[in-house]
């Protein structure tokens, strides 16, 4: 009796271990046929750790493939958006500047993009969802609202149905916490 309760356990370990290894490796960018194509696609492009727990993995998906791959959030929000030799603007193999990824920093004359990097309290950018849809809504400058961003494409952007800007929140809560580019520049 004790040698079977004893395997049960092994068993149920095992199957446990699996199954919190499987999911790793779909927050990593493996196959999950339930999952939406760009959702699938979106795990697999992010090119940070995704922290998943407690989060919808559809729309940290989802989110991941707006903001990697129609957005190019990285192009304005992570400076410099490249590793050297990993530009594919020069023809190399792209090879995106992971420890800065959407820190901020890149200024565009007088403006310098924010990091929307989650705050201590998993906030990207320090907003709540709402706050998050209102500003790329309006445009208004979340310190500031008085300011209308003048570099971000908010005017596009307010177009995204509000699943596509829970999607995006849900990526960004789901990447690493970074301080804000130590090295800003054009």
């Amino acid at each position: 009796m004790k040698t079977r309760a004893s395997l049960l356990t092994c068993v149920s370990l095992v199957t446990l271990l699996c199954t919190v290894a499987g999911d790793s490796a779909v927050a990593q960018g493996g196959e999950n046929p339930d999952l939406d194509g760009r959702a699938r696609i979106g795990l697999r492009i992010a090119p940070v750790p995704l922290n998943t727990r407690g989060k919808n993995l559809e729309l940290v998906g989802l989110g991941s493939y707006l903001v990697n791959a129609i957005g190019g959030c990285n192009d304005c929000h992570t400076h410099p958006s490249y590793v050297p030799g990993g530009d594919p603007f020069q023809g190399q193999a792209e090879v995106i500047n992971t420890d800065q990824y959407l820190t901020g920093g890149r200024q565009f004359g007088p403006f310098t993009s924010p990091n929307l990097t989650p705050d201590a309290h998993g906030r990207p950018a320090g907003l709540t969802q709402e706050g998050f849809a209102y500003t790329l809504r309006t445009g208004r400058d979340p310190n500031d609202p008085g300011r209308l961003l003048q570099v971000m494409p908010w005017p596009v952007l307010r177009n995204l149905s509000d699943q596509d800007l829970r999607a995006i929140y849900e990526f960004l809560r789901a990447i690493p916490s970074l301080r804000d580019n130590p090295s800003p520049g054009p």
